[in-house]
């Protein structure tokens, strides 16, 4: 089984005529993944051309679920489009959306959120490179050639960083990958994520990758602690970062020793997760959790 996105999901791209909206279009479809067309109010009425295939641009995205049954949206718009993107999308009630877009104001973010709490659909990201159930459908930028289907089910804020243990344990396979994101405000967090895992019967184990700033992987070890039955492994990137040096990712901001690689890797293993100290350990770790379950 996957999360959130399967074979059954029918996508449409809110910003498919741009330069990366039509890259990742043709990627998405590559990989299989049901697009139904895409969105831009200056392009309405026209089509996109994808070898055989023609797609309908629409002027909204609520015409575009009511002529598709879209029930996914990826956004590609730029960074002073994404707030209007967003609620647009909010309005049209889609479950799914997926923001690709980097660079999007703070301030914006929030706003969204603030009038989107309560709202049925689904956020994830902004600045991340969406989500993939290997060999069902792709949603967003992740290579899709990296591993197939399998039992792992990964939660990342590094897109960079999916994608090599998506390679590590690529002759495994993967439930479903999700990249959230690294923002300060994002819309899907590791907690919903691990949630999602554990009910989905077919995950048998998790892989969950953080990075230093905030405190995102202290409250996640602190759910798997009291929600979690499944075996979970974790990489937290920033163990060699040093003290007192600002980082380029806008959500690594570090506050004392709070947000620190080495304390999310305390709490984590506080709550018998166990964390690698690179990659490839954490795939290794992964392999032994596996087997102890067989």
């Amino acid at each position: 089984m996957a999360i959130w996105l399967t074979e059954k999901s029918r996508v449409i791209v809110q910003g498919m005529t741009g330069a990366e909206g039509a890259r990742h279009t043709r990627r998405m479809l590559a990989a299989g993944t049901d697009v139904a067309g895409g969105v831009n109010p200056r392009k309405a009425g026209t089509s996109f051309q994808v070898k055989d295939t023609s797609l309908p641009v629409f002027a909204s995205v609520g015409e575009a679920v009511e002529a598709t049954g879209a029930d996914v949206s990826v956004i590609f718009v730029p960074p002073a489009f994404v707030k209007n993107a967003l609620l647009e999308a909010v309005d049209a009630e889609i479950p799914l959306v997926v923001v690709i877009t980097e660079g999007v104001p703070v301030l914006d973010t929030a706003a969204v959120w603030a009038r989107t709490r309560d709202s049925a659909t689904r956020i994830i990201g902004p600045n991340c490179p969406g989500l993939i159930s290997p060999g069902r459908a792709n949603a967003g930028i992740i290579p899709a050639d990296i591993t197939g289907p399998g039992p792992i089910g990964l939660v990342s804020k590094s897109g960079t960083l999916t994608y090599q243990l998506m390679h590590e344990l690529r002759d495994i396979g993967f439930s479903t990958c999700v990249g959230i994101g690294g923002d300060p405000i994002i819309g899907t967090t590791h907690i919903d994520c691990l949630a999602a895992f554990e009910a989905d019967p077919l995950t048998a184990a998790i892989v969950l990758i953080g990075e230093i700033g905030g405190d995102a992987e202290e409250r996640a070890a602190a759910f798997i602690a009291e929600h979690v039955t499944k075996p979970v492994v974790a990489y937290v990137a920033g163990f060699t970062a040093p003290p007192g040096k600002t980082m380029g990712h806008a959500g690594a901001i570090i506050s004392g020793s709070s947000g620190t690689a080495a304390a999310k890797a305390e709490a984590l293993s506080a709550a018998g997760v166990r964390v690698g100290r690179t990659p490839t350990e954490t795939a290794s770790l992964l392999r032994a959790a596996l087997r102890e379950t067989q």
